[in-house]
């Protein structure tokens, strides 16, 4: 108890001396002298019927902010929030409905003024109906995930009879490969993060929550590959079993993120699926079934073994798209993506233990040529992807 107590007395004389600075003091002066700064973040605008458009607000300044009055399209509109103050604390959430004829596939934008005079907008690029959450755009959302992700993962698991057939050499240049589809998607994961982050309310600190999670998922599979298993030599089936696993968490956690960003995408009405966009994606996720097999090429696993490390690959790939469909938030968005780039730095840290017990170096031109080989293959078809 005295070892706790001496613990807080800092505490309290530091909130002490808060409240007094805040009552009293330079901050309290500060604020009857300047007007408040307020930051007002349309995280998202919803089109449920064609008569409405629905804003999901979040207040992310140090004030509360006083919504007076809401333009579509330059022309002042009526509206009703809920809940029904037109006062949104900090950190308070808060929707917009908006009866409004908006057309389908015409841009508009819309703007809300506070009751000091300050505006934040909002563009709706593409209006579409916002999908519902019914059978029709759950199975939608599951076929989209199944495509995107499970599909190409369980097609790059029969990449391990051609493995099987390699020489050591040829076989460690295939894990190289692996190495630099990983190190593409930790970069092409951190941009999205660091992309989705901007949209973030700046109360809640974007790229922190970038640190946070990719710190978060890197330690916790660091702790993991320290287990009794993972401890086993990384030459021996068991270890290698453990590296294959690591690299279906890390693809997976991966493939959530990315779900999340299709599935968002197609229902704001952002990206058109047509069967080369499908087509793009299955190429460009077909490398990561190859990653997952190539350190077990040497054994003999089994059908349920593969079946379990393509499960855990490609299925969070339909969580994200279901996630990103019917309810899209930066935050989730943001800090998801994080956590697999994190995982993915860690798988690489693994692959490149099993390539030093197996060589001397992983310094060889065999292992540099699959390299960047596999950053050139994740890049090509990444171009598939982005058409």
């Amino acid at each position: 108890m005295k070892l706790f107590a001496k613990a807080l007395l800092p505490v309290v004389l530091l909130g002490a001396l808060l409240s007094v600075l805040y009552v009293w003091g330079p901050l309290g002066v500060f604020q009857a002298a300047f007007p408040p700064v307020e930051e007002l973040t349309i995280e998202r605008a919803e089109l449920p019927d064609t008569g409405h458009i629905v804003l999901h607000l979040v207040n992310g300044g140090p004030e509360a902010v006083t919504i007076a009055q809401v333009m579509v399209d330059d022309a002042m509109w009526q509206h009703r929030l809920e809940p029904p103050q037109r006062t949104i604390r900090r950190l308070a959430r808060a929707r917009i409905i908006i009866p409004y004829p908006w057309v389908e596939g015409e841009a508009h934008e819309v703007k809300l003024l506070t009751s000091s005079g300050v505006t934040f907008s909002h563009e709706i690029a593409v209006a579409t109906q916002s999908p519902k959450p019914d059978a029709t755009y759950f199975l939608t959302f599951t076929l989209l995930g199944i495509y995107v992700g499970v599909i190409p993962v369980f097609a790059g698991l029969f990449f391990l009879p051609l493995l099987r057939e390699l020489k050591l050499r040829w076989l460690h240049f295939c894990l190289s490969l692996t190495v630099g589809l990983l190190a593409f998607l930790v970069i092409d994961t951190l941009e999205a993060a660091l992309e989705t982050s901007v949209m973030v309310a700046e109360a809640f600190q974007g790229v922190a929550l970038v640190g946070i999670g990719a710190l978060s998922s890197l330690l916790v599979l660091m702790v993991l590959s320290r287990s009794k298993p993972a401890r086993s030599d990384k030459g021996q089936a068991e270890g290698r079993s453990w590296t294959a696993l690591l690299i279906a968490i890390g693809i997976g956690l991966h493939n959530r993120g990315e779900g999340l960003a299709v599935g968002s995408s197609y229902a704001l009405g952002e990206v058109a699926l047509g069967t080369f966009l499908v087509v793009g994606f299955m190429l460009h996720n077909l490398t990561e079934g190859l990653g997952i097999v190539a350190p077990i090429a040497r054994d003999r696993p089994s059908i349920a073994q593969l079946c379990k490390l393509g499960l855990i690959a490609g299925v969070p790939t339909v969580f994200g798209a279901w996630l990103g469909g019917f309810s899209y938030s930066p935050i989730a968005a943001t800090f998801f993506l994080a956590i697999g780039a994190g995982a993915i730095l860690q798988v690489i840290f693994e692959l490149f233990q099993l390539l030093n017990r197996s060589e001397s170096s992983w310094a060889t031109i065999h292992n540099l040529s699959g390299f960047v080989l596999g950053m050139g293959v994740m890049y090509g078809t990444g171009l598939l992807v982005l058409g």
